[in-house]
């Protein structure tokens, strides 16, 4: 067991939290959830999707929330873009990544984008090519990881391929996503390993949704092998709009919560955390889907 000293956290609720609502966020509201990361420490944070609006409307305003946010030196914002079309409407907001999503499950990868795993990788190999030449880094998200809502359990193998195949083409760190929260350490640890086999411990980071609440218990298996990178959600906003059931992901409260009674250092201050989720849920109308939030409003309550 060798726990890291840090832990680097990306908050992916503007974007992969707030995608999947019904009712709409105006961007107003979306630049002040961002705003109030930056503000509680959050030195990565997912903004939005250069996508078809026909596909996630939520993230129809993309351009405006990317110009209207006060960008601070020493944070990256980040964007998701499926393809050309998407890359060349977001390279005009200037963002400090891409990330650019494929599955480890090839019936996944049919209903989310369409295509086949390894057209997928066809498909973002000029867009990795066109960040790269323009100075913008590149992310990969490996979905399906563990557990895909059409497959079942999905083999270390597959997530060994998809890593592979995103290093060839030049992606230089990748997201294990467990997409639909049916992972369990065991699953966690030999979805990672298998994804280790193609990059260093600084270039993969764990991406966890709570749906059977084993969120933290494999954060906590991935950081025994090493791992000091995850992506979380503020007030545990989001699901999967292609995973029928997929509950939130892991709430970025409760990680750090863990990651502070393990004296694991983060620099993110929890109570400016705790607020940035509870203005998120006011807008909402709803409670923040974390119990450590929960927990800290209702004693300053």
């Amino acid at each position: 067991m060798s726990l890291p000293t840090r832990v680097q956290l990306i908050d992916v609720g503007p974007r992969d939290g707030l995608q999947n609502e019904k009712q709409p966020v105006p961007a107003a509201v979306k630049i002040g959830l961002v705003q109030r990361l930056q503000d509680a420490g959050l030195t990565e944070i997912e903004v939005t999707s250069f996508v078809s609006p026909k596909w996630v409307p939520q993230m129809a305003d993309n351009a405006e929330v990317m110009a209207g946010i006060t960008r601070r030196a020493g944070v990256r914002y980040s964007v998701l873009v499926p393809n050309m079309k998407g890359y060349e409407a977001a390279v005009l907001a200037k963002p400090d990544e891409i990330v650019v999503f494929g599955a480890a499950s090839e019936l996944f990868s049919q209903k989310n984008i369409n295509c086949s795993i390894a057209e997928s990788i066809e498909r973002f190999a000029p867009v990795v090519d066109a960040a790269r030449a323009a100075g913008i880094q590149v992310r990969g998200a490996i979905s399906c990881a563990m557990a895909c809502p059409y497959e079942g359990d999905v083999a270390p193998e597959r997530v060994a391929l998809v890593a592979r195949l995103m290093k060839d083409i030049g992606v230089q760190r990748v997201d294990v996503a467990d997409t639909i929260g049916a992972a369990t350490p065991l699953k966690t640890r030999r979805a990672m390993e298998a994804a280790l086999k193609h990059y260093d411990l600084n270039n993969v980071s764990g991406h966890f949704h709570d749906t059977y609440g084993q969120a933290l218990a494999n954060t906590l298996a991935a950081l025994e092998m090493g791992v000091w990178n995850f992506q979380s959600s503020v007030a545990g906003l989001g699901g999967c709009p292609y995973a029928k059931g997929a509950t939130g992901n892991v709430a970025t409260e409760d990680l750090l919560y863990l990651l502070r009674g393990m004296d694991i250092e983060t620099s993110i201050d929890l109570d400016k955390l705790v607020d940035a989720g509870q203005y998120i849920s006011d807008f909402l109308e709803r409670k923040p889907n974390s119990r450590a939030a929960t927990a800290l409003l209702n004693k300053r309550a």
